[in-house]
């Protein structure tokens, strides 16, 4: 398959995928992989949830609500609505907000996530409720402590329109240098904006101008070892006045 011109698909439009490895989507509109081709899960948890200090984190939390920008093949949330069931309290509530100019079809996500049987009883649950055709805003309720929203459309859009409080961001757009505007500083700004006092963000990507343009938009920025050899990634979290100074 040949590649795509990114700009020739439509907002909230599926985008043409190669399968390689007999389940690994491959976009071809932005030249990229979906998640790390070592493995999509564990780097979910090196990366987002332990980069974001979860599990730990949602202790004594009522509420905890977490942003992603690319929502993908759903690996990340299905990998962390499995840790939340692991550790949450009876009276508490995660709400998993992502954004994705692309959303997969139900038989698309559920082709990708079939890599690991970890997340079968999630893959199982979001297959089963996901819209024949994904458009909009996509709201799932999906256990009474776990609430899933898909906001279809680009991300600067919707970021702006979300309200604020978000305690955790996964930044999980494809590759810098193919994707770039998922990872301008208007957006960070953004997503620095509609966090809450604490919130915290976490990537894969540790380009300079990545790095700059979160401290930039007002993220205190720490570099840790990446995942799976990869040299660093970036994680942080909102920066108080004298914290800025000091960047």
């Amino acid at each position: 398959m040949t590649d795509v011109n990114p700009d020739q698909i439509g907002a909230g439009a599926p985008q043409p995928l190669e399968w390689r490895d007999g389940d690994m989507p491959y976009s071809t509109a932005f030249g990229d992989h979906f998640y790390c081709q070592t493995d999509g899960r564990l780097e979910c948890g090196h990366v987002f949830l332990a980069g974001n200090g979860l599990p730990e984190r949602w202790n004594g939390r009522q509420k905890f609500l977490i942003g992603e920008l690319g929502f993908g093949t759903g690996l990340n949330f299905a990998e962390t609505w499995r840790q939340w069931k692991l550790h949450r309290a009876d009276s508490q509530h995660l709400h998993f907000i992502s954004f994705e100019l692309h959303p997969m079809r139900s038989e698309e996500i559920g082709r990708a996530l079939s890599h690991w049987p970890e997340i079968d009883a999630e893959r199982e649950a979001l297959t089963a409720t996901w819209p024949q055709t994904p458009t909009d805003t996509i709201s799932l309720d999906l256990d009474g402590q776990t609430t899933l929203s898909v906001v279809c459309g680009h991300a600067l859009d919707g970021v702006a329109a979300a309200k604020p409080g978000f305690d955790a961001w996964y930044l999980d757009g494809f590759a810098p240098s193919r994707n770039s505007d998922m990872w301008s500083e208007q957006l960070m700004r953004l997503v620095c904006e509609k966090s809450a006092a604490g919130g915290t963000f976490a990537t894969y990507a540790a380009a300079g101008f990545v790095r700059r343009n979160l401290i930039a938009a007002g993220f205190a920025v720490e570099r840790r070892k990446g995942f799976a050899g990869k040299r660093e990634m970036l994680c942080g979290i909102k920066a108080s006045p004298d914290q800025r100074a000091d960047q």
